[in-house]
């Protein structure tokens, strides 16, 4: 890599440069954001000749999704073969000058900014404001815009009063001929440019790794956007339920898929023309991995997965196993699933963990049974000393999958309860229920932190949650639909609850909770397969959530 140059470079030659492609803003730069106040201090510093700061371009001929629009003017394309100077730092002040000169409109957030309506005061001095976007007090013929000035033939500024001419014509100069200061990077790889854009923008809006992979493997020939294929992508995963998996964790799919790790250093060094290759692949096996999820563990909604990344793995295992896996394969994916959920897995270290796990699917796809190096508890002690219901946790995510795998059914009429990702994001959500309600345990001396327990959590409808239920006491309310639905207990064994056995006719918080903790741990245990690390026994923790890395923003930062 050459060392970065120092170049002057004036107004003029920056404009042209804009107009003909040679410049461009990256699509990671945010948006332009700045007003029609903050652009007249930027304007009057330049026309009393004070100095606004370095403009930092990345030269190269990678070809980045960029910003195609500004106000209304399509910028063209770079002249193919020649070098692009892509913004690092300077891109508001850029913006800034480009539409002034032209005099463009700005439209964000339904207010229109006319840019046209920057306006040079004829008779002020140095001293005070030279330019202006309020002229309302001005007398006619006192004040021109920065546009017509820099654009205007000599008889439409012979118009103005005379005592203006060399005003106007030394304003005119100082502009044309300032000379910007600029720090050209030339020929440095994409992570090299990202980190510049990085330090330069430390207390900016953070860049997320998807932004810039949006911006790395934007191809015109073969035709390539990432942000539209990600979009398709999300939009068909909506329509079956999974539409709320984070663009970060298609990345880590595809990444595992084509060098089996997953990490933010691993996801910006791939190939673009591998990752362009690779796309269709990689959508299919991630669709498999979502039908997987779907139709066997029956998990109707990504709002429901204990881990966003655990799609991962499974997108991994489909990549090299094209059809649904039967036998001993089946039940060793099936307990990597419920042991990474249950035991917390990736609450920590995910991208390596998820690694590890890339290469426990390769052992499975051998026919073996992987080694796990932490232990699961499915006893019914463990979940009643670890079940506190906060809707973010992967323990508590895993007992919700079991019980919507069971599709409850309404305690009204039988109906198949409707679990909705818009319904599943708060615990007091309307699919939740506390079939002991709080309120009516709290009469009777209970504390929330005994009530709330997933072990006194139903999956309902929000009719029978908000308008019927409500805080009724159990043996109330179930005598009710016991009236109206004939086969109400088999309706409730969809819930995990055995009405004559488990305390509800007497209202029995203690014995309801122990006895619907211990069908859980039945039907958990089915899904792990026991193995000799699991006698060391699993910590109890409430530290068990998805890692921050995997937030829908995460690494990087944004300019100015």
């Amino acid at each position: 890599m050459q060392q970065p140059q120092p170049l002057a470079q004036p107004f003029g030659t920056l404009i042209h440069q804009i107009e003909t492609g040679a410049i461009k803003i990256p699509q990671f730069q945010r948006a332009f954001v700045w007003d029609l106040k903050k652009s007249t201090k930027l304007l009057d510093s330049l026309l009393k000749g004070y100095p606004i700061g370095t403009f930092i371009f990345w030269r190269t001929k990678d070809e980045l999704r960029s910003i195609r629009n500004l106000g209304g003017i399509e910028l063209p394309p770079t002249p193919k073969g020649d070098y692009i100077h892509y913004v690092l730092d300077g891109q508001q002040r850029l913006t800034t000058l480009f539409v002034t000169v032209k005099g463009l409109k700005i439209e964000r957030g339904g207010q229109i900014d006319d840019f046209s309506k920057m306006y040079i005061d004829l008779e002020v001095g140095n001293d005070g404001d030279i330019v202006l976007n309020d002229v309302s007090n001005k007398l006619p013929l006192s004040f021109i815009s920065v546009s017509d000035l820099l654009s205007a033939e000599f008889t439409t500024l012979a118009r103005f009063p005379e005592q203006y001419h060399t005003k106007m014509q030394r304003y005119k100069r100082t502009l044309e001929g300032y000379n910007f200061s600029v720090i050209l990077v030339p020929e440095a790889p994409i992570d090299v440019a990202t980190e510049i854009f990085t330090r330069l923008n430390v207390f900016g809006q953070p860049l997320s790794v998807f932004e810039i992979m949006v911006a790395k493997t934007y191809s015109v020939e073969p035709a390539f956007d990432l942000a539209e294929k990600t979009s398709e992508l999300l939009a068909a995963l909506s329509d079956a339920g999974y539409g709320t998996i984070p663009d970060i964790v298609i990345l880590q799919a595809i990444s595992a898929i084509m060098v089996k790790e997953c990490s933010k250093r691993e996801i910006l060094r791939l190939d673009k023309g591998r990752f362009i290759n690779a796309w269709p692949a990689a959508v299919e096996a991630i669709r498999a991995a979502v039908d997987y999820f779907r139709q066997v563990f029956r998990i109707p909604v990504s709002q429901l997965l204990p881990y966003n990344s655990l799609l991962v793995p499974f997108a991994y295992f489909f990549s090299r196993h094209a059809d649904r896996p039967t036998g001993d394969m089946q039940q060793h994916l099936q307990d990597l699933f419920w042991r990474v959920s249950l035991g917390g897995y990736y609450s920590q270290s995910l991208e390596t963990r998820v690694s590890q796990d890339v290469k426990r699917i390769d052992t499975i796809l051998e026919g073996k049974l992987p080694q796990y190096d932490y232990p699961v508890d499915t006893r019914k002690e463990f979940i009643l000393e670890n079940g506190e219901f906060k809707t973010g946790r992967s323990f508590v995510k895993a007992i919700l999958c079991l019980l919507a795998a069971r599709h409850p059914r309404s305690f009204l009429d039988n109906a198949e309860v409707n679990i909705s990702n818009d319904w599943l994001k708060q615990a007091n959500s309307r699919n939740y229920h506390h079939f002991f309600p709080r309120a009516y345990l709290r009469r009777l001396g209970e504390d929330d932190h005994q009530a709330n327990h997933i072990g006194n959590i139903t999956l309902v409808d929000e009719f029978l949650n908000k308008r019927e239920i409500r805080d009724r006491k159990p043996s109330d309310y179930m005598r009710k639909y016991k009236k109206e639905n004939a086969g109400l207990a088999r309706t409730m064994s969809t819930h995990l609850i055995v009405l004559e056995k488990f305390g509800v006719w007497e209202d029995n918080y203690d014995r309801f909770l122990d006895q619907r903790c211990n069908a859980i741990a039945k039907e958990l245990s089915k899904r792990v397969i026991y193995q000799a690390i699991d006698d060391r026994g699993q910590v109890p923790t409430l530290e068990d959530y998805e890692d921050p890395e995997v937030a829908e923003r995460q690494l990087v930062p944004a300019e100015e």
